[in-house]
């Protein structure tokens, strides 16, 4: 991304604005980084910034999610379609996962991790987040399963970008604290294998060597090549908690870094929502209240209230059944009213595949005779035999 610093006047419909010249929280923006529609919203932003900086490379390309038939696919269904950025970004995902792989097999064997190549593979997915969050955060919630701690940690570093982001971190910032997130669970290849899937009935032995891992993580990096001692307190407090409560050194509250208080969050939010072999998912939603309840307690307050506004209480991607039945796919999220985003129907109230896709905004309906829809819970993939993922080409 090009960024070119504009003033604020001098902006233009159609233009993207990635950058202000102060921190967004000291803005009214819902959003950080959006398209400007029209000349009211130049003026507006013009009252608070006097200039920005906007992608050059910027196309037109709408940031949500766009509908399409696909006609020539052997399955004579409409499907959801993402554009191109969805499937660059899932290139870049896979890509990142095998380099974690091969980073966190090279340590296990005793020789030194190379975080330039973390941070390489890594580096596309936060510039993704810039791009267009939306299909980033749908990618998170479609991926593919495989081995829990390398996907995990890619996962943790585009939660933490897209948190990031959202609060106004630099770029330097979101990669440091990207490249730190994948490498969380370094030290996990230290630990015997047994304990890896062992959840329940630890002993105080065995809890003390997991809990150990933090560290371990820190002083492993610490031997690689030219390593930011920021991204060593993200490893080595990721599991810390404000409370005091956390691990390994039980510090709290402002002692722990910023960028490892974020760590923290997402790490639980992503394993709370990913299968394991001693935990089943939960939701997005279950996840996301069970956040906002340790709230000013394990958690920093308005880091969780913030996590909650960057991703939606039912974030892209995600199955939710309507008041109605019917059963229905998010694909864009509504800044202003985070209970009503865009859905697409899939099913109808007798959970029959639709012959044609139905989209409705919820938060803007036409009142038709069968009333006002709303959500009223999120599913699991894999409910009533279907997934969002066979939605998504």
């Amino acid at each position: 991304m090009r960024l070119v610093k504009v003033p604020a006047m001098s902006l233009e419909p159609g233009m993207f604005i990635a950058e202000l010249d102060r921190p967004w929280l000291e803005t009214p923006f819902a959003v950080q980084g959006f398209v400007v529609r029209d000349t009211t919203e130049i003026l507006y932003v013009s009252n608070y910034v006097e200039h920005v900086y906007v992608d050059a490379e910027y196309k037109g390309r709408p940031l949500s999610l766009k509908l399409a038939v696909a006609p020539t696919a052997p399955d004579p269904r409409e499907r959801l379609e993402l554009d191109e950025e969805f499937q660059r970004t899932k290139v870049c995902f896979e890509s990142a996962a095998e380099t974690l792989d091969k980073v966190f097999d090279s340590i296990r064997s005793g020789h030194q991790g190379d975080i330039q190549a973390v941070q390489q593979a890594v580096n596309p997915l936060i510039e993704g987040v810039f791009r267009n969050q939306e299909a980033v955060a749908a990618l998170l919630r479609l991926k593919e399963s495989g081995e829990y701690r390398y996907n995990h940690g890619v996962s943790m570093a585009v939660w933490a970008a897209i948190l990031g982001r959202h609060i106004g971190l630099h770029k330097d910032e979101l990669e440091k604290l990207a490249v730190g997130c994948a490498m969380c669970d370094v030290g996990m290849t230290q630990l015997p294998p047994e304990l890896l899937g062992q959840a329940e009935n630890l002993n105080d032995q065995q809890r003390r060597v997991i809990q150990a891992h933090p560290k371990m993580g820190a002083e492993l990096v610490a031997d690689s090549k030219d390593v930011d001692f920021e991204i060593l307190a993200i490893i080595e407090n990721h599991h810390e908690r404000m409370d005091g409560s956390g691990y390994p050194r039980g510090v709290q509250g402002a002692a722990i870094p910023l960028l490892a208080r974020i760590a923290g969050l997402v790490d639980t939010y992503d394993a709370m929502i990913t299968p394991r072999p001693y935990a089943s998912a939960r939701t997005s939603h279950e996840a996301t209240q069970e956040l906002l309840d340790c709230k000013g307690t394990m958690f920093q307050e308005s880091l969780v209230e913030q996590f909650v506004q960057a991703i939606g209480l039912f974030p892209t991607g995600t199955m939710v059944e309507l008041n109605t039945g019917e059963v229905a796919i998010v694909v864009t999220q509504n800044d202003t009213r985070r209970l009503k985003p865009e859905i697409v129907i899939v099913l109808d109230e007798e959970k029959e595949k639709l012959e044609n896709l139905k989209v409705v905004d919820l938060s803007n309906q036409q009142i038709a005779a069968e009333g006002e829809r709303w959500i009223a819970r999120e599913l699991l993939p894999g409910t009533y035999g279907i997934s969002s993922e066979e939605y998504f080409i």
